[in-house]
């Protein structure tokens, strides 16, 4: 039987609005949850000492805590002051992950641009060796991102080599951005088994949410579960039989209110959270 973890990519707002991360953490437990990102997506505002009262909240609730870095980072930028600015961001999440008890950074790495992929999956590893190195946070993993955008670093391909070459970083599945990659098509059990047999029992992190078609092709536009882009019931089934350690992020736009509708699928699959 799948280990679930499962909450939302931020503070609850809709079926319990907090008011606070702290606050937060004890909804999100309140609602019978048991997972939540932190977003530093528009920047790291979050003291350390407020990491730490945020840590301990979520150890006394048995929530298990993951952060979401900056969008503003491309490792892979023409700019060296860009590149120096978003390994910056990456440490301080890095930083702030350790301070709150975390397991993993989310991040979006890297733009191809004029580097073409080969080169630019050579920056990526040079940057999180540094940001790794800076932040000095052995105990936290760097989670890079499967993308949707051709333009973007993240294939599944080139973040599960990541993973296999650097010991820090591990996957981050992104189930809609997989779907967009596909072009409205995704085999859960093909990346469930590959999984199995490059990373074995390792806790696997992922995204979960809808993506918005438009003109012709699936976007990196967030819309609730319910849209069934990917549909969320093949991956409720495929995880009832396996055991597996892994962590469903809420990322759609109803937040903890598409948690819990996520988590009535899984319990009529017969799949209780951890």
């Amino acid at each position: 039987m799948a280990r679930v973890y499962l909450g939302p990519a931020g503070v609850p707002q809709y079926v319990v609005k907090a008011k606070s991360t702290l606050e937060a953490v004890r909804v999100v437990r309140e609602l019978g949850l048991n997972a939540m990102e932190v977003e530093f997506v528009q920047g790291v505002r979050m003291s350390r000492e407020l990491a730490k009262q945020v840590g301990k909240a979520a150890l006394d609730h048995g929530v298990k805590l993951s952060v979401h870095a900056p969008y503003f980072i491309n490792l892979c930028s023409e700019e060296v002051e860009k590149v120096e600015k978003s390994r910056v961001r990456l440490v301080e999440s890095l930083d702030r992950a350790r301070h709150m008890g975390a397991w993993v950074v989310v991040v979006h790495a890297a733009y191809y641009g004029k580097l073409g992929p080969s080169n630019c999956y050579k920056r990526v590893v040079e940057e999180l060796e540094k940001a790794h190195r800076e932040a000095g946070a052995t105990d936290v993993y760097v989670g890079v991102e499967i993308t949707a955008r051709e333009s973007q670093f993240g294939t599944m391909e080139e973040v599960f080599r990541l993973a296999r070459e650097l010991h820090f970083v591990t996957p981050v599945v992104d189930w809609g951005h997989l779907y967009a990659r596909g072009g409205g098509s995704i085999d859960y059990k093909s990346v469930l088994d590959r999984w199995a047999a490059e990373f074995g029992s390792a806790h696997m992190h992922t995204h979960f949410t809808s993506v918005r078609y438009r003109n012709g092709k699936f976007v990196d536009e967030h819309e609730p579960v319910e849209y069934d882009r990917p549909p969320f019931q093949p991956l409720a089934r495929e995880l009832r039989d396996r055991d597996i350690a892994i962590t469903l992020i809420c990322e759609s736009p109803l937040l903890e209110k598409d948690a819990l509708y996520m988590k009535q699928i899984l319990e009529r699959e017969g799949v209780r959270l951890a």
